[in-house]
């Protein structure tokens, strides 16, 4: 299947998410690899969550043209907005209505877990202020970072909205997964760590060679 030969035009290249930053040393690394977004996770039920001045200093480290996106389930208005002033995009992995993601005036991106009975169409026209849609698999009481993949055959050829594929991808297999897929950009955490929120520059130069290798393959 390819995703995007019905919905968009095929993208010159691949983008690349790295989530789940917790140190310095690694946002310097990733952003010196050529990754296109970084993430942060504001959720405190995660092994890689941080809490607000450490958002502050790490975003500091991301130049310009390096999207500093902020990983939030079900928070309260009062807890995404204080986290703003360093984020250039929200990724909400809960409940949220459409409502409640777009009061923010930032971009935002809806995940969404690949259940059994998700119907991703409809999902589109729910969240049609997204700026895009990140598809994760999906595992009961766990919102995302399962490093588990899923059937990428189950993604609809339809869908307008860009694709962010995420879920156990690593560089062994996101290879497989854009050419298979075709998605705006891939996202991973556990993929290029050594341990859980600690990035291992070698995986995550492995991975940006794979994907590169993939979009001119």
């Amino acid at each position: 299947m390819s995703l995007n030969a019905t919905s968009m035009p095929r993208l010159a290249r691949t983008r690349v998410k790295f989530c789940g930053f917790t140190r310095s040393q690694d946002v310097t690394d990733a952003v010196a690899l050529g990754a296109d977004a970084l993430g942060f996770v504001m959720w405190p039920g995660s092994k890689r969550a941080i809490d607000v001045s450490t958002l502050a200093s790490l975003a500091t480290l991301v130049p310009a043209f390096v999207t500093r996106v902020g990983l939030f389930v079900n928070p309260t208005p009062e807890e995404v907005q204080a986290c703003l002033p360093w984020l250039d995009l929200l990724q909400f992995h809960g409940d949220e209505s459409p409502e409640f993601c777009a009061q923010f005036g930032r971009a935002w991106i809806k995940a969404l877990r690949m259940r059994d009975d998700i119907d991703l169409s409809a999902a589109q026209q729910d969240y049609a202020g997204a700026n895009a849609l990140l598809l994760d698999a999906w595992r009961p009481g766990v919102p995302g970072g399962t490093g588990e993949t899923f059937d990428w055959s189950r993604i609809p050829d339809d869908l307008v909205k860009p694709v962010i594929l995420a879920g156990g991808l690593d560089a062994e297999i996101v290879g497989q997964a854009i050419t298979a897929v075709a998605p705006y950009a891939v996202d991973v955490s556990g993929g290029i760590e050594v341990s859980a929120g600690c990035k291992g520059v070698e995986h995550m130069q492995a991975f940006m060679a794979a994907v590169r290798a993939a979009d001119h393959g």
